[in-house]
């Protein structure tokens, strides 16, 4: 029996793009109004409605177990999750820390917590912000027989199709070579 491998995902940058240097945000993602358990005043989120129906495609494939991997911690099932019509999947309780960067040692401030989640599982992340660091983690991960594979989508733009599309494929021949051992 073949355990696929999780599919991480991160919101801000991924599903929620970042605004252009002129403050527009793609027209393919509606503005929605939130509030979370962190952040004392309601506040906008654009997501694209195709978002939803494209991870839960993915989930239905069977290749992928989908983790929320995010700041948003339990407010991306509580929030994001509903607006984007998924079914509820857990999430990696991150720590909420007092950090001004995103790569406070060089590498993105989330992977030592993932790395240890994980644990020996093979994963597909998706996340905006790797730096090299993150990459050779990942080489070194899957050298080590614990198969990851990084996606980075451009922040502005924030998850494509295709990018589902490499995860996909990317578990396919994971979960074929396993099961061919």
């Amino acid at each position: 029996m073949h355990r696929p491998p999780f599919l991480l995902l991160d919101i801000d940058g991924v599903f929620i793009p970042f605004p252009g240097a002129d403050g527009a945000t793609p027209a393919t993602h509606p503005r929605h109004t939130v509030s979370t358990d962190d952040v004392d005043k309601p506040f906008d989120v654009w997501l694209n409605p195709d978002h939803g129906k494209l991870i839960t495609d993915a989930i239905g494939t069977g290749l992928v177990r989908p983790v929320w991997c995010t700041s948003w911690r339990n407010d991306a099932r509580r929030v994001i999750a509903p607006l984007m019509g998924l079914p509820d999947f857990e999430h990696i309780e991150l720590p909420n820390l007092p950090i001004k960067t995103s790569h406070p040692d060089g590498y993105l401030w989330k992977r030592n917590h993932v790395a240890d989640w994980l644990a020996t599982a093979a994963a597909v992340w998706i996340d905006d912000d790797f730096t090299h660091l993150d990459h050779q983690w990942a080489a070194d991960r899957t050298a080590f027989g614990n198969p990851t594979l990084l996606i980075e989508p451009d922040p502005h733009v924030g998850l494509l199709s295709e990018h589902i599309t490499a995860a996909l494929e990317w578990a396919a021949d994971h979960v074929t070579v396993k099961e061919a051992a």
